[in-house]
């Protein structure tokens, strides 16, 4: 009766064994190197909750092993079948079957570089993550939405916008939504402990103050040296008191809204938003953009000067002014370069 019931027990596999051999073949045939693809790599996906008899048939398909039984089989001798792990794996040579399996049971997944640049906001992280097939961007709105993950920080925050760190990211195929987000959280507060905590206790600003100074300081300027006197130019006006004039934050408020037209019209300037910081005082009540380190640091140190204005100086960077009569010149000076700058590209489109 026991050699019955084990002939029962393994007859499935050893009937798919004979398909591509005999036992000594078998054994030779897992250490044999297999490739079966023509790409230079490949790249193969298992789903969570897939079973080792998908999975074999998958890697069968796709070139990686000879024989789905093959794999199974070696599974079995090893009594390791239900450890292997769900996730994206790259293939890139010709591998024997223990050397398959072993990368499938250490969960040696592949991960890809993700750059969330500075002064991206979750609008555009949630684009980005969807364009390169890492989260729906519903999905990854949803998963910014969790406040709960800074609240003992920033507790009247009402999303994460902000708290993403912007930095490169390595993220594989099988992460969830949630364990991006985690992951962003979580770099922020490496940020924050390492380089603002001490900072932001001896600070009048707290830290959702402070990070949405920081968001501002990010889109206005993009040169290192000018973080501060952007800084600079906001905290003198919040201290007397005038409204921050901050065209990023009208942009902010119109993709709020839905109704952004890719500039900003002055019927924009007139929305009824509090993220609209020439219709009202002080600033916004979040974040509009996930700064950077040095965004961060240059909100809670200002530089000492008394600006109160700036615009840009048509070659990257901004013109800095005291006085509102200095500022007009400096705008005159913008919109006259602006007419040149036009009036030179026409004149090069006629000539060719």
């Amino acid at each position: 009766m026991k050699g019955k019931h084990k002939a029962r027990f393994l007859s499935p596999v050893i009937l798919l064994l004979l398909l591509v051999g005999g036992a000594g073949t078998i054994v030779v045939a897992w250490f044999q190197p297999y490739k079966n693809y023509p790409e230079d790599e490949k790249f193969v996906q298992i789903t969570r909750g897939a079973h080792s008899p998908e999975i074999a048939q998958q890697l069968e398909r796709e070139g990686i092993v000879r024989h789905r039984a093959l794999f199974l089989a070696y599974l079995k001798t090893v009594k390791r079948s239900g450890r292997l792990q769900a996730g994206e794996y790259r293939f890139d040579k010709a591998l024997t079957i223990p050397q398959v399996a072993d990368k499938m049971i250490r969960g040696l997944v592949y991960y890809h570089e993700v750059t969330i640049p500075e002064g991206f906001s979750l609008f555009d992280i949630a684009e980005l993550l969807e364009q390169r097939g890492f989260a729906t961007r519903k999905d990854f709105l949803a998963g910014a939405a969790r406040s709960d993950l800074i609240a003992e920080l920033a507790p009247t925050v009402s999303n994460l916008e902000g708290f993403l760190f912007p930095d490169t990211y390595r993220l594989t195929r099988g992460a969830t939504t949630d364990e991006i987000v985690r992951g962003m959280v979580e770099r922020f507060r490496q940020i924050y402990s390492r380089n603002l905590e001490l900072e932001i206790k001896q600070n009048s600003l707290s830290l959702k103050e402070a990070v949405t100074l920081a968001s501002l300081i990010e889109k206005e300027t993009s040169l290192d040296e000018e973080r501060e006197l952007v800084s600079a130019v906001f905290h003198n006006r919040l201290k007397k008191q005038i409204p921050l004039q901050c065209d990023p934050t009208v942009i902010y408020a119109a993709k709020l809204k839905g109704g952004f037209r890719g500039e900003i019209y002055q019927s924009d300037l007139g929305l009824n938003s509090p993220y609209n910081t020439y219709r009202f005082p002080g600033l916004p009540p979040g974040p509009i953009a996930n700064p950077g380190l040095k965004s961060l640091e240059a909100a809670l140190k200002p530089a000492k000067v008394d600006y109160l204005y700036f615009v840009s100086n048509n070659s990257g960077g901004h013109v800095f002014s005291t006085t509102l009569d200095q500022h007009i010149r400096a705008v005159a000076a913008y919109r006259n370069g602006l007419r040149l700058e036009s009036k030179k590209a026409a004149q090069k489109q006629g000539r060719s």
